[in-house]
């Protein structure tokens, strides 16, 4: 029996779906793309159509330039895309993440995107979609990233924050502008937190969130419109900002850095911050090893981070799995 061909394959410009003529989250422009989410290794701008979940367009119309032609689809809304049909699933990443659902000819292909199975309160929960075919990130691929629950690292980071204060000095917290900032407050907003000054590159993207219902903690931002005092306060920044002239208004101050990569022991010391917290967007260990065997898919393709380690594991226990190369870079 002939095997099917790919509904899915690696071309120079991104994964590209032939029998519908679109591609997934392509790294050059392209006449149709579709968007798993708007982090900016999936969202490139130069496209002429892009198609992607209804909560993400305002989130992508936001970070592209002009006026770029948006379909937004709502969450399972089945769509005719050249011959094949397509549906968008919750990948539970960061608001308007999808997964996307192909059919033809009798066969089901998902493209995950990034994805995380923990509770997050900022945006949809990822949806299990069986499949034949599979395509799956690997970006915390190895045993050791196993993530502790969010509600308990947002907790320690209050206590920081709170010692921190009583020290007199600004903690400034280091998180991607777009899903872990959000992700932050929303888990301090259940703590009742005080407002959280955040950088320029937040505030946006932050509004958005609030646009969509999603409850933050109240926030103010980080200006040098006038003197202002920021010893005891909690300020949210990109990586970005380290080192650079904009930390100077808040004189000394204890710096942190939330990320799944602070779960290896060094990683703190080796980045120069004070402290690390754990909170991360992507599947860990557990949640990987489990999403591949519970879609049923009899392949599963890898993409980006440590592909190479989770084929083995899939592998040794029976899933025929591939590494794919892809330009996706790392937002964690």
């Amino acid at each position: 029996m002939n095997r099917p061909e790919p509904l899915v394959v690696i071309t120079g410009r991104g994964l590209y779906c032939p029998q519908g003529d679109f591609y997934i989250d392509p790294w050059q422009p392209v006449q149709t793309a579709l968007i798993t989410h708007a982090h900016g290794d999936h969202l490139r701008p130069g496209s002429a159509r892009y198609i992607l979940a209804r909560p993400g367009a305002g989130i992508a119309a936001h970070r592209l330039p002009g006026e770029p032609q948006l379909t937004a689809v709502g969450y399972g809304a089945r769509l005719a895309v050249g011959g094949v049909t397509i549906s968008l699933h919750p990948a539970g990443h960061i608001l308007g993440s999808a997964q996307v659902r192909i059919e033809h000819g009798g066969e089901v292909w998902v493209v995950s995107g990034d994805y995380k199975r923990q509770s997050d309160p900022t945006c949809a929960p990822f949806e299990l979609v069986p499949c034949d075919v599979f395509v799956s990130e690997a970006t915390f691929a190895l045993p050791v990233y196993r993530w502790p629950p969010a509600a308990a690292v947002a907790a320690e980071i209050a206590k920081w924050w709170r010692i921190n204060r009583e020290r007199g000095l600004a903690s400034v917290l280091y998180c991607y502008a777009l899903g872990k900032a959000q992700r932050i407050l929303a888990e301090l907003a259940v703590l009742g937190s005080d407002p959280v000054h955040l950088h320029g590159a937040m505030v946006g993207l932050t509004q958005l969130y609030r646009d969509a219902d999603v409850a933050l903690a109240p926030t103010l931002p980080a200006t040098t419109e006038r003197k202002q005092d920021y010893r005891g306060a909690l300020i949210l920044a990109p990586p970005s900002a380290a080192g650079s002239a904009w930390l100077r208004r808040f004189g000394e101050h204890s710096s942190g850095f939330c990320s799944g990569w602070m779960r290896v022991r060094g990683e703190r010391r080796r980045r120069g911050y004070d402290r690390g917290f754990v909170i991360s967007d992507h599947a860990d260990w557990p949640a990987l090893t489990a999403t591949c065997r519970e879609t049923g898919a009899r392949r599963v393709l890898l993409t980006h981070g440590h592909s190479e380690a989770l084929q083995r594991y899939l592998t040794e226990q029976g899933l025929a799995a591939q590494a794919l190369e892809t330009a996706f870079g790392d937002d964690e």
